[in-house]
């Protein structure tokens, strides 16, 4: 029943919460985030939990107006059944709650197949589900190894007992799931990759838009779905943002160990990663870029890399046509709005965006011209358990979170009572 559903996703956030030091340094031993995002990562993975469990209580139906005397005509909300979650390494324990505790407010059972990466986040919250009454058999987890993961990614997509996948990853591989999941027609959301832009208008409190986009690019080393990965500057202001955004990277981001108090930048997930980076960075230094700050790995070992913004950026290089999921800004000057918007909207995804503007005019124009998700405007950090994630073209289907994210677990069935 649902008050029961209700009751058990609220233990667990309650035990979550009670547990978020010993959960927190399970994430940052696991991917390497500073402690205090880790302990941030908690906070806000539970809270979906709460809010979810709020939600469980008001999965209404509906009554509809009969064209005929003798029908009645009514619409139900059903749990769309077994729920595959396929989440990613950087947020181990967000991704998971923001997916399962829609499900489980919904009245599905769910399988989780955690990033090869961070297994024990996944599990942690098993415990914790077992500990909080979620019974046996509806929060599964199947950890497995990387050469494993697309075998049983498959396996998950294909099976006809799965009615559902849910996964957050990169477009690549979201759209080998999509595959599979054709085969049986299954229900799917998808968060796949982004390619943020972060607008700054001559009009912007540039201050303001300098604290934005630390916070905007630098979380997590640069390593979230939502991290700007274009800055697009207006030409009357280009300069003083560069300069104030390279005293800032200098002064307040610091590379360490992550279960040191002083580290803002833990290390990148493999060496992999960094070599992307890497890569990044000589392509648009060979095309012109100059390196203000940062440029290099860090001396403290191979996975960690120094923060890096990049000036006289074009649209030609590697770092604005991909996703770099690293420490590294580039900047690219522009003239007019509508260039502005043009260089933004190119990218075949679309997840979030960001801009920075003190005319009114020009906030509502810019908003609805975007071609993304989410937005945020004259702010660096929009993610929130009250509001709908996801992104448009590439970057994804469906909604997490919000009043719109248990939706993506329901399905709607008419019913047609005649002969009345």
């Amino acid at each position: 029943p649902s008050q029961e559903r209700s009751a058990r996703l609220r233990r667990w956030y309650e035990l979550m919460m009670e547990n978020k030091e010993e959960l927190a340094r399970i994430i940052t031993a696991e991917n390497g985030k500073p402690l205090k995002e880790a302990q941030g990562e908690i906070v806000y993975s539970a809270s979906f939990l709460e809010w979810f469990a709020e939600e469980a209580r008001r999965i209404y139906g509906d009554v509809i107006p009969a064209s005929a005397k003798d029908r009645r005509v009514l619409v139900l909300k059903q749990p769309v059944g077994v729920a595959a979650i396929i989440t990613p390494w950087n947020f181990p324990s967000a991704m998971i709650t923001r997916k399962v505790g829609a499900a489980l407010a919904a009245g599905c059972t769910v399988v989780v197949k955690p990033a090869e990466d961070t297994p024990l986040s996944a599990l942690a919250l098993g415990e914790l589900a077992n500990q909080a009454g979620i019974p046996a058999g509806v929060y599964n987890v199947v950890p497995c190894s990387r050469q494993q993961t697309a075998a049983v990614g498959e396996v998950l997509c294909t099976d006809p007992l799965v009615s559902k996948i849910s996964f957050t990853g990169s477009t690549a591989t979201g759209k080998i799931l999509l595959k599979h999941a054709a085969g049986t027609v299954k229900r799917v959301s998808m968060e796949l990759g982004g390619h943020a832009p972060f607008i700054v208008f001559d009009s912007a409190n540039v201050d303001r838009a300098v604290a934005g986009a630390l916070a905007s690019k630098y979380r997590n080393s640069g390593q979230t779905c939502v991290c700007t990965n274009r800055f697009l500057v207006q030409k009357g202001i280009h300069d003083e943002f560069v300069e104030k955004f390279a005293k800032v990277i200098e002064k307040e981001l610091h590379v360490g160990d992550g279960f040191d108090a002083k580290t803002t930048q833990g290390p990148l997930i493999n060496e992999k990663a960094v070599e992307k980076v890497e890569k990044h960075i000589k392509d648009a230094v060979s095309q012109g870029a100059s390196v203000v700050t940062g440029g290099k790995r860090h001396s403290l070992g191979k996975n960690f890399f120094e923060p890096t913004l990049l000036s006289n950026v074009t649209t030609e290089m590697l770092c604005t046509q991909e996703e770099t999921f690293g420490p590294l800004a580039p900047v690219i000057k522009f003239e007019t709005e509508a260039e502005a918007v043009a260089i933004a909207n190119a990218a075949n995804v679309g997840l979030a965006g960001y801009f920075y503007s003190q005319d009114p005019a020009q906030i509502w124009r810019v908003a609805e011209q975007l071609e993304v998700g989410m937005v945020g405007v004259n702010e660096g950090i929009i993610s929130s358990v009250e509001c709908p994630f996801g992104g448009v073209k590439q970057s994804g289907l469906g909604r997490e979170g919000s009043k719109y994210g248990i939706d993506e677990y329901l399905e709607i069935k008419y019913v047609c009572l005649g002969g009345l």
